[in-house]
C-alpha cells in the first residue's frame, strides 16, 4: 500500500467508569483509505427484502366471543382452539402453519356467527308469530273461569 493513501486515526477510550489507579491508554488504528472500484465494470448491488415481523391474525377474541355467545355446534370452541393453535405456531414462527390455522379459525368463527344469528331471529320470529296468533285467538290476556 502507498504510503499516502492512509489515514491514522486516533481513538480514545473513555474515562467514565475507570477507576482511578489504572492508567488509561489510547490506541492507534491505521485505517486505509478506500477508492472506488479496482475493476472497470460497474459495482451490483441486490437488495433482498426479508420481513421479519410477520403479523398473522389469530382471531383469537372473536373466537372467545363466538365461544361465549355463538357457539352452535360448539363451531365457535373449535374455532377458539384453532386460534390457539395459530398463535403458538406465530410464536414458534411457524407462519405458514399460523396462517393455516388462522384460515381454519376465521372459516369457523364465520360459520357459527351466522348460525348463532340465524337462531336468534328464528326464535324472535317464532315468539312473535306465537303471540300474535295467540292473541288473534283469544288466549292472552283473558280469563275464562270455568262456570258450573
Amino acid at each position: 500500500m502507498n504510503p499516502n493513501s492512509q489515514r491514522r486515526f486516533v481513538f480514545p477510550i473513555p474515562r467514565a467508569g475507570v477507576s482511578p489507579s489504572y492508567e488509561v491508554l489510547k490506541e492507534e488504528h491505521i485505517v486505509p483509505v478506500l477508492g472506488g472500484p479496482q475493476s472497470s465494470m460497474a459495482a451490483r448491488t441486490t437488495v433482498i427484502n426479508i420481513q421479519t415481523d410477520t403479523v398473522v391474525p389469530d382471531h383469537i377474541v372473536w373466537s372467545l366471543f363466538n365461544t361465549l355467545f355463538f357457539n352452535p355446534c360448539c363451531l365457535g370452541f373449535v374455532a377458539f382452539a384453532y386460534s390457539v393453535k395459530s398463535r403458538d405456531r406465530k410464536m414458534v414462527g411457524d407462519v405458514i402453519g399460523a396462517q393455516s390455522h388462522a384460515s381454519t379459525a376465521k372459516c369457523l368463527n364465520s360459520v357459527a356467527l351466522v348460525l348463532g344469528l340465524l337462531v336468534i331471529f328464528a326464535v324472535i320470529i317464532a315468539v312473535v308469530v306465537f303471540y300474535t296468533t295467540a292473541l288473534n285467538r283469544g288466549y292472552v290476556g283473558s280469563y275464562h273461569l270455568p262456570q258450573d
